[in-house]
């Protein structure tokens, strides 16, 4: 059994969104209206997500990202205060708060829309970052920003390459860090040759690629998925935290699964979690917990 106590500061750059849900049977074909979903509203975007997980995860998280000056934007600055994160470097501009439209069906697989809204005015002005802290960002927001950041950031920087694009490459090569699922790697073959690749597998684990090179692997641990949405997120603050505190490859990979597979059994994309500890390998999964819902 792996015993440690995590020590880390993470600073997420990205994307707040608030996310309509719809839960269907079924995914619709393209053109097909279906009937009998049930709507929900609940705080969401890629940012904001990993950010969630990271501060429920025990790191000390804060955010930078923006939201428009509407009652969207402050019920999601509420959502991040009560997971623990910072919001001090949260922008309020004069945009609408991002927003995502999603279905989900019974299986858990998801079909999302994204309006940008207020994503598309994030920056950098005034903030600084610390060698000691680890930056964690995403594609929500506009390539020039990642751009800026990989230029920027002199600690520890990892990017989820997602949704899919061509990265620049004074990215991959400064990112100590990529993380991308199975499509997105098949789609980005200049990630043969960065530093470190985390790679998922959906519901057969996680690997990480040094170099093109596979060093660890780690099977996916069992869940009963009610929804996919957010669960990528929840990973990537875990494996970003489980390799800033210490934790081996295949250590890291294991507690990030366990994170992964917990979130997938909430509907919303920012679950509760236990602390990153409990998650470690060898540890007694905890038990699934209710999601606090935006008031």
């Amino acid at each position: 059994m792996v015993d440690m106590t995590i020590d880390c500061s993470l600073t997420i750059v990205g994307s707040i969104n608030a996310d309509i849900t719809a839960t269907t049977a079924r995914l619709p074909a393209a053109g097909e209206t279906i009937g009998g979903g049930r709507l929900s509203r609940s705080p969401g975007g890629k940012g904001a997500n990993q950010a969630a997980a990271a501060a429920r995860l025990g790191a000390r998280t804060r955010m930078i990202g923006a939201v428009g000056a509407d009652a969207e934007g402050q019920a999601m600055l509420q959502a991040l205060r009560r997971a623990g994160v910072d919001v001090s470097d949260i922008a309020e501009v004069d945009a609408e708060t991002g927003t995502a439209l999603i279905i989900v069906d019974a299986a858990g697989e998801n079909q999302i829309a994204v309006c940008e809204g207020a994503n598309a005015l994030v920056g950098l002005d005034g903030v600084e970052f610390a060698k000691s802290e680890a930056v964690l960002t995403q594609l929500e927001i506009s390539m020039d920003l990642i751009t800026e950041l990989a230029d920027r950031v002199p600690g520890f920087l990892a990017v989820n390459a997602a949704p899919a694009q061509p990265l620049p490459a004074e990215v991959v090569d400064r990112a100590d860090l990529l993380i991308v699922n199975e499509t997105e790697y098949s789609l980005l073959p200049q990630l043969q040759d960065a530093k470190l690749v985390a790679v998922t597998y959906g519901a057969r684990g996680s690997a990480l690629v040094a170099r093109g090179t596979q060093i660890a692997f780690a099977e996916a641990v069992p869940a009963i998925p009610v929804s996919t949405v957010g669960a990528g997120d929840a990973f990537c603050a875990a494996l970003t935290i489980g390799l800033r505190s210490g934790l081996g490859p295949e250590a890291a990979l294991q507690a990030a699964n366990a994170v992964g597979s917990a979130a997938v059994e909430d509907i919303s994309a920012q679950p509760e979690f236990d602390r990153f500890e409990t998650y470690l390998p060898g540890r007694e999964r905890p038990g699934r917990l209710e999601s606090d819902e935006p008031e």
